[in-house]
């Protein structure tokens, strides 16, 4: 079997629109390149979210190397300020353009290649695992989980994982993720009772509440950090009173609220303390605060060992750089993996994911498949 070239496989799922929760053809496509390169292929949607679970080698084998990535991705915006078809996989000055490009077709098509050509040249002793979801950029809540539940449920397992996510800030190779942090944001709601702004001893006004509770949350140091962790961070994103009158009080004032937080903290103790600070309020300015969470996802740390060091040799050889041990950015799909097996994130420059025009060089597909094969074949030598 001739070796699978990244970038036109990285090309054909950019021409596939798989605008979360649309498949858009994109696990179809490798499906059919999985499976013709002996891969046992299994179609794990749930609730209408398209997934793919692929495996070479027997179930149950003593070593599984796992690899997890995601082919859905952001809607494009307007379409007006592209300079090149979203959707098109162009080619210019030695950047391939679409939306997915960098997150993270390009990425998916790095390790599907390099397992297919590993597998093929070099059958393992063991097996290797490529679970793929299309629910990644949305709620995630029938994606990722989906394919670890239905693994579970079949006796399939990952001895290790890797997340091909966008790891490296601006150059290729200076930085993997041994952990992310957690995630949550907090819906607030005062309510106080409406009046006419002229008579406010009628009335009671929940904005300087409002104010005064945000005010000693974002002013409050939850850390100073922590061994792999930068401070964990409290940003208010909104405040609104959907009140236009200039003569009336209202009677509510909502706030939102997100918190990146470390492994100092978990999410309920995030939410016991702003659960204490608004009882305060709620004492001191006689009104009613209601609370809503979503926890997007907790802390977590694989600690520097066996996976990162396999990871950071394979990355330093083809690249001639050391890859720094990060915790930082968003969350990722890794958040669900450590619960079944140790896992670390290394993948392409992420500098125009999200963006208009996102693109990735050419060049740095190719020197991904290398690295990812590299990894394969020093984990099973």
């Amino acid at each position: 079997m001739s070796p699978i070239d990244p970038v036109a496989l990285t090309a054909d799922l950019i021409r596939c629109p798989s605008v979360t929760p649309a498949e858009g053809g994109a696990l179809v496509l490798l499906d059919r390149i999985l499976s013709n390169a002996g891969f046992e292929c299994t179609r794990v949607d749930r609730s209408g979210v398209p997934n793919l679970y692929a495996r070479w080698g027997r179930q149950g084998a003593n070593r599984t190397f796992g690899f997890n990535g995601h082919t859905d991705v952001v809607p494009i915006g307007n379409e007006n300020d592209w300079s090149v078809l979203p959707f098109g996989a162009e080619m210019k000055d030695g950047y391939l353009y679409g939306r997915g490009a960098t997150d993270m077709k390009s990425g998916v098509a790095a390790f599907a290649a390099a397992a297919i050509d590993f597998v093929t040249e070099t059958p393992p002793d063991g097996a290797v695992v490529l679970a793929i979801t299309g629910d990644e950029e949305g709620d995630a809540l029938h994606g990722t989980t989906a394919l670890l539940d239905w693994m579970q449920m079949q006796g399939e397992a990952m001895s290790v994982c890797l997340v091909g996510e966008p790891t490296c800030p601006d150059v290729m190779g200076e930085a993997m993720k041994i952990g992310r942090r957690g995630s949550l944001t907090i819906w607030l709601t005062i309510r106080g009772v409406q009046g006419h702004s002229a008579y406010p001893h009628r009335a009671k006004n929940p904005l300087p509440a409002m104010a005064r509770l945000v005010d000693r949350l974002s002013s409050h140091v939850l850390d100073e950090g922590t061994d792999h962790f930068d401070p964990s961070t409290l940003a208010v994103v909104n405040i609104d009173t959907g009140n236009s009158a200039t003569n009336v009080i209202p009677a509510a004032c909502q706030a939102a609220i997100n918190v990146r937080f470390n492994d100092a903290h978990t999410s309920q103790s995030i939410v016991d303390w702003i659960g204490d600070e608004a009882g305060r309020i709620t004492d001191e300015f006689d009104v009613d605060v209601d609370i809503k969470v979503k926890v997007s996802g907790e802390s977590f740390l694989t600690p520097p060992g066996d996976l990162s060091d396999l990871v950071a040799t394979a990355v330093e050889a083809e690249t001639g750089r050391k890859p720094a041990l990060s915790t930082s950015g968003g969350t990722s799909d890794a958040r669900f993996v450590k619960d079944h097996c140790p896992v670390v994130e290394f993948g392409l420059v992420g500098k125009t994911m999200h963006q208009v025009d996102e693109r990735v060089l050419v060049e740095q597909i190719n020197q991904l498949k290398t690295i990812y094969k590299r990894i394969l074949t020093d984990y099973f030598a």
